[in-house]
């Protein structure tokens, strides 16, 4: 038995039944797998367990009617057991020597349209001939256009991504140098000291100075590497004196205050 041509005849008498389901053909699988382990000798012996795993078909109904549908319609021959100890015997017809299907009188039908749309093309023009594309180059041409758009599209995502990236690397760059510049010129906190003593300001404004500048990577105002240190803290020495004033004491409310010796004859 040629396993091929049976297989070739099985999907040949498949593709004109419309009654079969993808399950049918998998059940039908899985018997031929084990009609092959058994070298093509008929009957077989098959359990429910071992057939329903090979199919992949879960239910117990659906292997029972697909089952019942595959001998009425003569791809088997079933002949179940009722004993639990005994396997069900199955009879595999052999599509290897079967005639191929015949074909549907729509072929003919077909040709006829054919000759038809023939006749009409000729008897036209060679301008009008040249009108009439194939269906195939105006797909192609199509998927062509499509392909045409989708390629500019991904070069412009990636150039944006790439433009992205190389703006997020100048600008961490950019940030790197302005810390490292502000390192080279950041002072001691003696040098400070002594600057602001010369100036005749309080040590703790210098103390404060140095914190200040140092917690935030000696930058002017948050973003500017500092160039000279000495103009900042002559700046900080002018500012002082706004943020240094003193906030008057606000008076305690007028009916809180109350006299120690009190009159109680007087009235309210």
């Amino acid at each position: 038995m040629n396993y091929i041509k049976h297989l070739t005849g099985f999907f040949d008498r498949i593709i004109q039944d419309t009654n079969l389901n993808p399950t049918h053909i998998s059940l039908y699988i899985a018997l031929f797998q084990f009609w092959n382990v058994n070298r093509f000798k008929n009957p077989i012996s098959i359990t429910r367990e071992e057939v329903m795993h090979i199919s992949k078909i879960c239910s117990k109904a659906t292997y029972h009617k697909c089952m019942r549908e595959l001998n009425e319609k003569k791809y088997i021959k079933y002949m179940p057991s009722f004993n639990p100890f005994k396997g069900s015997m199955v009879i595999l017809i052999n599509f290897s020597e079967d005639p191929k299907p015949i074909q549907k009188r729509t072929d003919s039908r077909k040709k006829n349209e054919l000759a038809l749309n023939k006749q009409e093309t000729s008897g036209k023009t060679g301008t009008e001939q040249a009108l009439v594309s194939s269906i195939n180059n105006i797909n192609k041409t199509n998927i062509e256009n499509d392909i045409n758009l989708v390629e500019p599209s991904a070069h412009f995502q990636m150039h944006v991504a790439f433009s992205n990236y190389e703006k997020n690397k100048m600008g961490k760059n950019q940030h790197f140098d302005k810390l490292s510049s502000a390192e080279k010129n950041k002072p001691a906190l003696d040098q400070i000291k002594i600057y602001f003593e010369q100036q005749n300001f309080p040590e703790i404004e210098a103390q404060k100075f140095f914190n200040y500048f140092a917690s935030n990577g000696w930058l002017v105002g948050g973003k500017t590497p500092m160039v000279d240190w000495k103009a900042s803290a002559q700046n900080w020495i002018l500012n002082a004196d706004k943020f240094n004033v003193a906030k008057p004491k606000t008076n305690r409310a007028k009916h809180l205050n109350s006299a120690t010796n009190k009159n109680y004859t007087e009235p309210l």
